[in-house]
């Protein structure tokens, strides 16, 4: 007489196959909760993409810095910062120039333009914050917050 089947399948390291639901994990949760703040950003701030925004945001709170320290200090690796602030010079938001010791490096400023956009945006993006974490209490955006940022520092 054969062993008796089971239904659950296990996979390397000792968990069930059977325990995993899509619905409770982290990544996927994550992924609708930005989903939904994409959706309210692009309806309250919807001529820039949310990493022009935060360039923009970051380039008005620091000043004129080097593109390669904005990518880090907005989470954005060296391509992708650079994609950003094209398009944005290409809209006379940011001006590049070369960094005074360091030719091979590039400054990026606020144009005025852009100073006077992002000045503009600054409330909205509050309102965007604000409407992301409406289904929170005040006591529970406090704790998601310092708890997602724990996360996304490791």
């Amino acid at each position: 007489m054969s062993a008796p089947t089971s239904k659950f399948t296990v996979l390397s390291g000792g968990k069930s196959a059977d325990a995993y639901d899509l619905q409770e994990q982290v990544g996927f949760i994550l992924r609708k909760a930005n989903q939904r703040h994409l959706s309210i950003f692009a309806a309250r701030i919807s001529d820039l993409t949310p990493p022009q925004f935060a360039a923009l945001a970051k380039l008005h709170e620091v000043g004129p810095t080097s593109q390669n320290q904005l990518g880090q200090m907005v989470a954005m690796d060296a391509a992708t910062i650079k994609g950003v602030i094209d398009r944005l010079k290409a809209r006379d938001l940011v001006a590049l120039e070369p960094h005074g010791r360091d030719r091979r490096r590039l400054v990026v400023s606020l144009s005025g333009k852009g100073e006077a956009l992002v000045e503009a945006l600054l409330p909205e993006a509050l309102d965007v914050s604000e409407e992301t974490l409406a289904p929170l209490t005040p006591r529970e955006t406090a704790t998601f917050l310092r708890l997602l940022t724990k996360l996304a520092e490791g």
